[in-house]
Protein backbone atom coordinates (compact mmCIF):
# COMPACT_ATOMS: atom_id res chain seq x y z
CA UNK A 1 0.00 0.00 0.00
CA UNK A 2 0.60 3.31 -0.55
CA UNK A 3 -0.55 7.08 -0.41
CA UNK A 4 -1.19 8.82 -3.90
CA UNK A 5 1.03 7.12 -5.78
CA UNK A 6 1.55 3.67 -6.84
CA UNK A 7 3.34 1.54 -9.43
CA UNK A 8 0.18 1.91 -11.64
CA UNK A 9 0.32 5.44 -11.84
CA UNK A 10 0.95 6.98 -15.66
CA UNK A 11 3.25 9.80 -14.75
CA UNK A 12 3.65 12.58 -17.67
CA UNK A 13 6.51 15.81 -17.39
CA UNK A 14 5.68 18.88 -18.39
CA UNK A 15 8.71 20.58 -19.35
CA UNK A 16 10.26 17.38 -20.17
CA UNK A 17 12.59 18.65 -23.15
CA UNK A 18 14.48 21.24 -20.56
CA UNK A 19 17.02 20.57 -18.75
CA UNK A 20 15.52 19.52 -15.42
CA UNK A 21 12.88 17.67 -17.08
CA UNK A 22 15.75 16.10 -19.10
CA UNK A 23 17.35 14.93 -16.22
CA UNK A 24 14.69 13.93 -14.08
CA UNK A 25 12.32 12.49 -16.29
CA UNK A 26 15.79 9.67 -16.97
CA UNK A 27 16.19 9.44 -13.12
CA UNK A 28 12.44 8.39 -13.05
CA UNK A 29 12.34 6.04 -15.18
CA UNK A 30 15.28 4.72 -13.86
CA UNK A 31 13.46 4.17 -10.60
CA UNK A 32 11.03 2.39 -12.36
CA UNK A 33 8.32 4.87 -12.69
CA UNK A 34 6.02 4.44 -15.07
CA UNK A 35 6.67 7.66 -17.20
CA UNK A 36 4.08 7.67 -20.45
CA UNK A 37 5.26 11.26 -21.94
CA UNK A 38 5.48 14.65 -21.61
CA UNK A 39 4.33 18.09 -22.54
CA UNK A 40 5.98 21.14 -24.55
CA UNK A 41 3.79 22.90 -27.04
CA UNK A 42 6.88 23.77 -29.01
CA UNK A 43 8.03 20.72 -29.64
CA UNK A 44 4.59 18.47 -29.54
CA UNK A 45 5.00 15.50 -31.99
CA UNK A 46 8.63 14.91 -31.29
CA UNK A 47 9.61 12.10 -29.54
CA UNK A 48 12.46 11.67 -26.39
CA UNK A 49 14.58 8.76 -25.49
CA UNK A 50 15.59 7.68 -22.48
CA UNK A 51 16.58 4.13 -20.44
CA UNK A 52 14.25 2.08 -17.91
CA UNK A 53 15.12 0.56 -15.14
CA UNK A 54 16.15 -2.30 -16.96
CA UNK A 55 18.46 -0.21 -19.06
CA UNK A 56 15.86 -0.27 -22.21
CA UNK A 57 15.32 2.54 -24.67
CA UNK A 58 11.92 4.06 -23.99
CA UNK A 59 10.72 6.49 -26.25
CA UNK A 60 8.71 8.88 -24.68
CA UNK A 61 6.10 11.03 -26.77
CA UNK A 62 5.71 14.90 -26.23
CA UNK A 63 2.03 16.43 -26.32
CA UNK A 64 0.70 20.01 -27.32
CA UNK A 65 -0.85 19.67 -23.83
CA UNK A 66 -1.96 17.78 -21.04
CA UNK A 67 -5.38 16.93 -22.05
CA UNK A 68 -4.14 15.50 -25.07
CA UNK A 69 -1.25 13.66 -22.75
CA UNK A 70 -3.94 12.37 -20.76
CA UNK A 71 -6.26 11.37 -23.84
CA UNK A 72 -3.45 9.38 -25.47
CA UNK A 73 -1.96 7.74 -22.54
CA UNK A 74 -4.00 7.44 -19.59
CA UNK A 75 -2.07 9.41 -17.86
CA UNK A 76 -3.32 10.37 -14.13
CA UNK A 77 0.26 12.01 -12.52
CA UNK A 78 1.72 15.36 -13.83
CA UNK A 79 5.37 16.63 -12.82
CA UNK A 80 5.94 20.06 -13.70
CA UNK A 81 9.48 21.24 -14.51
CA UNK A 82 8.23 24.70 -15.75
CA UNK A 83 10.22 28.45 -14.90
CA UNK A 84 8.38 30.52 -12.35
CA UNK A 85 6.97 32.67 -14.75
CA UNK A 86 5.38 29.97 -16.58
CA UNK A 87 4.27 28.09 -13.72
CA UNK A 88 0.48 28.69 -12.88
CA UNK A 89 -0.42 28.51 -16.70
CA UNK A 90 0.92 25.01 -16.62
CA UNK A 91 -0.54 24.54 -13.61
CA UNK A 92 -4.14 25.47 -14.70
CA UNK A 93 -3.62 23.71 -17.47
CA UNK A 94 -3.03 20.37 -15.63
CA UNK A 95 -6.36 21.10 -13.58
CA UNK A 96 -8.46 22.01 -16.34
CA UNK A 97 -6.97 18.55 -17.80
CA UNK A 98 -8.24 16.90 -14.78
CA UNK A 99 -4.97 14.88 -14.10
CA UNK A 100 -5.37 13.48 -10.64
CA UNK A 101 -1.96 14.41 -8.95
CA UNK A 102 -0.24 17.38 -9.81
CA UNK A 103 3.74 17.62 -8.44
CA UNK A 104 5.43 21.24 -8.33
CA UNK A 105 9.03 20.74 -8.42
CA UNK A 106 9.34 24.81 -9.45
CA UNK A 107 11.23 27.10 -7.03
CA UNK A 108 10.91 30.56 -6.75
CA UNK A 109 7.10 30.75 -7.84
CA UNK A 110 5.59 33.86 -7.06
CA UNK A 111 3.40 33.35 -3.79
CA UNK A 112 0.12 35.56 -5.23
CA UNK A 113 0.76 33.23 -8.56
CA UNK A 114 0.48 30.29 -5.89
CA UNK A 115 -2.39 31.34 -3.88
CA UNK A 116 -4.45 31.91 -7.25
CA UNK A 117 -4.07 28.14 -8.98
CA UNK A 118 -4.34 26.96 -5.35
CA UNK A 119 -7.37 28.70 -5.10
CA UNK A 120 -8.56 27.86 -8.37
CA UNK A 121 -8.05 24.18 -7.84
CA UNK A 122 -10.60 24.05 -4.92
CA UNK A 123 -13.91 21.70 -5.70
CA UNK A 124 -11.81 19.98 -9.32
CA UNK A 125 -10.12 16.58 -8.63
CA UNK A 126 -6.38 17.35 -8.71
CA UNK A 127 -4.49 17.29 -5.53
CA UNK A 128 -1.09 19.45 -5.66
CA UNK A 129 2.12 18.65 -4.35
CA UNK A 130 4.22 21.64 -3.74
CA UNK A 131 5.37 24.02 -5.50
CA UNK A 132 9.00 24.32 -4.46
CA UNK A 133 9.43 20.95 -3.19
CA UNK A 134 11.21 17.21 -4.01
CA UNK A 135 7.87 15.75 -4.81
CA UNK A 136 6.60 12.23 -3.59
CA UNK A 137 8.04 9.03 -3.34
CA UNK A 138 6.72 5.24 -3.15
CA UNK A 139 9.80 3.30 -2.89
CA UNK A 140 10.06 0.49 -5.00
CA UNK A 141 6.97 1.11 -7.08
CA UNK A 142 7.08 5.11 -8.51
CA UNK A 143 8.73 8.66 -7.83
CA UNK A 144 7.04 11.81 -9.08
CA UNK A 145 9.64 14.32 -8.48
CA UNK A 146 13.28 14.98 -7.44
CA UNK A 147 13.88 12.53 -4.24
CA UNK A 148 16.87 10.34 -4.86
CA UNK A 149 15.21 6.52 -5.43
CA UNK A 150 18.17 5.09 -4.29
CA UNK A 151 18.42 6.29 -0.48
CA UNK A 152 15.84 3.70 0.56
CA UNK A 153 13.40 0.34 0.18
CA UNK A 154 9.65 0.08 0.82
CA UNK A 155 8.75 -0.37 4.45
CA UNK A 156 6.30 0.75 7.54
CA UNK A 157 7.26 4.73 8.15
CA UNK A 158 5.22 7.00 6.19
CA UNK A 159 7.26 10.64 5.75
CA UNK A 160 5.89 14.10 5.26
CA UNK A 161 8.28 16.76 5.47
CA UNK A 162 8.18 20.85 4.29
CA UNK A 163 12.09 20.38 3.82
CA UNK A 164 13.83 18.74 0.84
CA UNK A 165 17.21 18.04 1.93
CA UNK A 166 15.73 16.26 5.70
CA UNK A 167 13.50 14.33 3.71
CA UNK A 168 16.30 12.25 1.87
CA UNK A 169 18.25 12.46 4.95
CA UNK A 170 15.25 11.04 7.39
CA UNK A 171 14.81 8.31 4.23
CA UNK A 172 18.45 7.53 4.51
CA UNK A 173 18.67 7.89 8.51
CA UNK A 174 15.58 4.99 8.43
CA UNK A 175 16.77 3.02 5.48
CA UNK A 176 16.90 -0.53 6.97
CA UNK A 177 13.31 0.16 7.71
CA UNK A 178 12.20 1.53 4.69
CA UNK A 179 8.99 3.72 3.46
CA UNK A 180 5.76 3.30 2.62
CA UNK A 181 5.66 6.62 0.75
CA UNK A 182 7.42 9.76 1.51
CA UNK A 183 5.78 13.42 0.14
CA UNK A 184 8.31 16.17 0.63
CA UNK A 185 5.40 19.26 0.44
CA UNK A 186 7.32 21.89 0.09
CA UNK A 187 7.90 25.28 2.06
CA UNK A 188 6.56 28.03 0.81
CA UNK A 189 3.87 30.03 2.88
CA UNK A 190 1.13 28.46 0.43
CA UNK A 191 1.21 24.72 -0.73
CA UNK A 192 -0.97 22.54 -2.44
CA UNK A 193 -0.64 19.51 0.02
CA UNK A 194 0.07 20.09 3.63
CA UNK A 195 0.84 18.08 6.59
CA UNK A 196 -2.79 17.59 7.63
CA UNK A 197 -3.90 15.96 4.30
CA UNK A 198 -0.45 13.71 4.71
CA UNK A 199 -0.85 12.90 8.24
CA UNK A 200 -4.75 11.61 7.48
CA UNK A 201 -3.87 9.63 4.35
CA UNK A 202 -1.24 7.83 6.46
CA UNK A 203 -3.61 7.29 9.22
CA UNK A 204 -5.69 5.22 6.47
CA UNK A 205 -2.94 3.55 4.79
CA UNK A 206 -2.70 -0.06 6.43
CA UNK A 207 0.79 -0.41 5.23
CA UNK A 208 1.81 2.57 7.07
CA UNK A 209 2.06 1.73 10.87
CA UNK A 210 4.20 5.07 12.38
CA UNK A 211 4.60 8.42 10.60
CA UNK A 212 7.11 11.02 10.81
CA UNK A 213 6.52 14.21 10.34
CA UNK A 214 9.10 17.25 9.35
CA UNK A 215 8.54 20.69 10.12
CA UNK A 216 10.54 24.41 10.03
CA UNK A 217 9.77 27.36 11.62
CA UNK A 218 7.62 29.91 10.42
CA UNK A 219 4.06 29.74 9.81
CA UNK A 220 1.37 28.02 12.00
CA UNK A 221 1.18 24.39 9.82
CA UNK A 222 3.11 22.20 12.47
CA UNK A 223 0.55 23.79 15.28
CA UNK A 224 -2.53 22.98 13.24
CA UNK A 225 -0.85 19.14 12.51
CA UNK A 226 -0.51 18.68 16.19
CA UNK A 227 -4.25 19.19 16.62
CA UNK A 228 -5.15 16.96 13.99
CA UNK A 229 -2.94 14.55 16.10
CA UNK A 230 -4.31 14.89 18.88
CA UNK A 231 -8.12 14.54 17.55
CA UNK A 232 -7.75 11.98 14.34
CA UNK A 233 -4.42 9.88 14.50
CA UNK A 234 -3.94 7.18 16.55
CA UNK A 235 -0.47 5.53 14.53
CA UNK A 236 2.20 6.70 16.64
CA UNK A 237 4.31 10.10 14.80
CA UNK A 238 7.88 11.15 15.78
CA UNK A 239 9.05 14.97 14.72
CA UNK A 240 11.35 17.21 13.95
CA UNK A 241 11.53 21.03 13.84
CA UNK A 242 14.26 22.53 12.21
CA UNK A 243 15.11 25.82 12.71
CA UNK A 244 15.98 25.79 16.77
CA UNK A 245 19.34 28.19 16.29
CA UNK A 246 17.75 30.60 13.50
CA UNK A 247 17.88 34.03 14.49
CA UNK A 248 14.65 35.67 15.28
CA UNK A 249 12.60 37.28 12.99
CA UNK A 250 15.20 36.40 9.78
CA UNK A 251 14.04 34.58 6.69
CA UNK A 252 15.70 31.54 6.38
CA UNK A 253 16.05 29.39 3.43
CA UNK A 254 12.37 28.71 2.25
CA UNK A 255 9.71 31.45 1.41
CA UNK A 256 7.77 30.03 4.36
CA UNK A 257 10.10 30.20 7.00
CA UNK A 258 9.73 33.29 8.94
CA UNK A 259 9.27 33.84 12.57
CA UNK A 260 7.18 36.92 13.92
CA UNK A 261 7.13 37.58 17.37
CA UNK A 262 6.44 34.50 19.38
CA UNK A 263 5.02 32.40 16.94
CA UNK A 264 6.19 30.12 14.28
CA UNK A 265 9.32 29.37 16.54
CA UNK A 266 10.76 25.51 17.01
CA UNK A 267 10.47 25.66 20.51
CA UNK A 268 6.51 26.94 20.55
CA UNK A 269 6.15 23.97 17.74
CA UNK A 270 8.23 21.36 19.66
CA UNK A 271 6.01 22.09 22.71
CA UNK A 272 2.21 21.76 20.46
CA UNK A 273 3.76 18.73 19.00
CA UNK A 274 4.46 17.36 22.54
CA UNK A 275 1.21 18.17 23.90
CA UNK A 276 -0.34 16.30 21.12
CA UNK A 277 1.79 12.95 22.07
CA UNK A 278 4.38 13.18 19.17
CA UNK A 279 7.45 12.55 20.58
CA UNK A 280 10.12 15.41 18.72
CA UNK A 281 13.28 15.01 18.56
CA UNK A 282 16.23 17.29 18.71
CA UNK A 283 18.33 16.58 15.46
CA UNK A 284 17.43 13.82 12.29
CA UNK A 285 19.07 11.11 13.95
CA UNK A 286 17.48 11.26 16.91
CA UNK A 287 14.27 11.59 15.59
CA UNK A 288 15.09 8.91 13.73
CA UNK A 289 16.08 6.81 16.72
CA UNK A 290 12.84 7.29 18.07
CA UNK A 291 11.30 6.04 15.32
CA UNK A 292 13.10 3.30 15.36
CA UNK A 293 12.80 2.63 19.10
CA UNK A 294 8.81 3.12 18.60
CA UNK A 295 8.85 0.49 15.95
CA UNK A 296 10.23 -2.05 17.82
CA UNK A 297 7.94 -1.51 20.57
CA UNK A 298 4.99 -2.37 18.34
Amino acid sequence: MSIFLNKDSKVIVQGITGGEGTKHTALMLKSGTNVVGGVNARKAGTVVTHANTDGQSVELPVFATVKEAIEKTGADVSVVFVPPPFTKDAVIEAIDAGIGLLVIITEGVPVQDTAEFWDYAQGKKTRIIGPNCPGIITPGEALAGITPATISGSGPVGLVSKSGTLTYQMMFELRDLGFSTAIGIGGDPIVGTTHIDALEAFEADPDTKAIVMIGEIGGDAEERAAEYIRAHVTKPVVGYVAGFTAPEGKTMGHAGAIVSGGSGTAQGKKEALEAAGVKVGKTPSETAELMRAILKGL
